[in-house]
């Protein structure tokens, strides 16, 4: 069903994704509700929910694991399945949504200081995050659907495996739905991303009441943020181009949904530069731990 060499690559990064993700997201969610509950910015709700997010696709991780280590055989009960890819999935793009309405709003608040700070209201971000999190689910519907569709077209028994072997109806329906999720939900947002983090570095480089340090911050979080994008995101919905065009699904793009996997423990580096709250978070616990250590080692 794979190649034998590539499931201790999958499990590799599926386990190292889970083990520096969760403490990391966990931290920054913790920071992000107590934020929100005080004094919440757009920003604030925007990361929030893309901690949220992360925390929802490491929570069904383990479940890609279980299946790496049968060699992409489906040896869960069946409806686990398209549950797991469907929130798999649907949690990778509403990141690149939300990544993107982060550099809007960053690129919003440098541009057009003034004018932004008077209709700058956390809850129309709270409607934009509803409103992603309801546009990946409709694109993503096909992965839920799929499966259960291949069990009833076949056999009584399910599918030996999941969202992995289609016959040449099902491809038909599925190279143009992947299409479409690489217009859509790629394409669009780092179009939109690259024109607001371009926008913001040149900005930032004229504006002369700015301390050198926090402009290089600024700037490499922008750029980082572009990176990480482009590496994340780039090589699977580059997977989609290709299955179109060569009308199957392709054996790599299990390879290359790691890149998009890892960005789950990424994400927690682009908070910490966007979020003063995070910073000092992060810092209280240094301290925390630095000064237990002393004590235990005096003791």
């Amino acid at each position: 069903i794979c190649k034998s060499g590539i499931i201790p690559l999958l499990l590799f990064v599926y386990i190292f994704t889970f083990l520096m993700g969760v403490p990391a997201n966990i931290l920054a969610f913790c920071t992000f509700c107590r934020k929100v509950r005080t004094r919440a910015a757009p920003i604030d709700v925007l990361l929030l929910n893309l901690t949220i997010s992360d925390l929802i696709f490491l929570a069904f991780l383990p479940f890609k694991m279980k299946e790496a280590s049968d060699n992409m055989a489906w040896v869960l009960p069946f409806p686990l399945c398209p549950l797991t890819g469907f929130v798999f999935y649907v949690t990778i793009y509403n990141s690149t949504l939300l990544l993107t309405a982060v550099g809007v709003e960053r690129y919003l608040g440098v541009a057009y200081p003034l004018r932004y700070a008077l209709c700058r209201r956390p809850r129309y971000a709270v409607v934009a995050c509803v409103l992603f999190w309801v546009v990946t689910s409709l694109n993503l519907s096909i992965v839920y659907i799929m499966p259960y569709a291949q069990w009833e077209n076949d056999t009584a028994k399910p599918p030996s495996t999941c969202y992995l072997k289609f016959n040449d109806a099902e491809l038909e329906i599925l190279v143009r739905v992947r299409l479409e999720l690489f217009l859509v939900l790629f394409c669009v947002p780092f179009v939109i991303c690259c024109f607001c983090y371009v926008n913001f570095i040149l900005i930032l480089s004229r504006l002369p009441n700015i301390s050198r340090r926090r402009r290089l911050r600024a700037i490499g979080l922008a750029l980082g943020t572009l990176v990480v994008f482009a590496v994340c995101f780039g090589p699977y919905n580059a997977s989609h181009v290709v299955g179109y065009a060569r009308q199957e699904s392709e054996e790599w793009r299990n390879v290359a949904l790691l890149s998009s996997t890892l960005n789950a423990c990424l994400d927690p580096f682009i908070f910490y530069f966007s979020s003063a709250a995070v910073r000092s978070m992060l810092k209280h616990c240094f301290k925390n731990v630095a000064a237990k250590l002393h004590i235990l080692r005096c003791g």
